[in-house]
């Protein structure tokens, strides 16, 4: 099934689901963090995933990816993308409000150290565990995310994981970007869903789109 080719009435129902499914996500950020978080309005999108990595800032731009396995009614994946300045900003919330540790500023900007990878993989499973998780309240679907695994590279590298998928299904895909803020942080962060082939006919006919 080619996400290009649906009907209005279905892109509709699929972005609102990318909505409900971010503001999930920014509930879990703020339990995270013990503090409010501000969700502003998602942007939810369909564009040719060709043009996904010129969002990010170009096929070379450096990014971090957190990738986590769906299984069940739901299958592959699901992506969490950040630019780095993001990352870093995210990463330097979590680990200043739980332990009061800051980034030392010296170091390049691609530079991430095993906690603030911890941090940033530990924020990725949430949010997008709670992503899923409303996905699957809204639908009745059985959906289990598995070990999510973080990635630092270049914006092509990292979507070349979901390209393989995305060939077989079409040239189009559900984008989400997001963006939170938390005092004077804002960090900008983007969703979206890597379903095998047969999974958004599953998504769609649960929630009563599709016969």
């Amino acid at each position: 099934m080619d996400i290009g080719k649906m009907s209005i009435y279905e892109i509709d129902v699929l972005k609102e689901i990318g909505n409900i499914g971010a503001s999930s996500a920014a509930t879990a950020l703020a339990k995270i963090l013990d503090k409010r978080v501000h969700l502003s309005l998602p942007e939810v999108r369909i564009l040719e995933f060709k043009n996904v990595s010129q969002i990010l800032g170009g096929e070379e731009m450096i990014v971090a990816g957190v990738i986590q396995p769906m299984r069940g009614d739901m299958k592959r994946h699901t992506m969490f993308l950040l630019k780095i300045d993001a990352a870093h900003s995210l990463a330097d919330l979590l680990l200043t409000s739980m332990l009061n540790v800051k980034r030392d500023k010296a170091r390049p900007t691609s530079d991430f150290n095993e906690m603030e990878l911890s941090a940033l993989r530990e924020i990725g499973n949430i949010m997008i565990s709670s992503y899923i998780s409303a996905i699957a309240t809204m639908t009745g679907l059985k959906i289990s995310p598995h070990v999510p695994e973080i990635s630092i590279d270049m914006a092509a590298a990292i979507l070349s994981v979901p390209a393989i998928e995305f060939g077989k299904m079409g040239d189009h895909v559900l984008f989400i970007d997001t963006e939170f803020s938390q005092g004077c942080t804002m960090v900008e962060g983007y969703f979206f869903l890597i379903p095998d082939f047969n999974s958004y006919t599953v998504l769609l006919k649960a929630l009563g789109v599709r016969g």
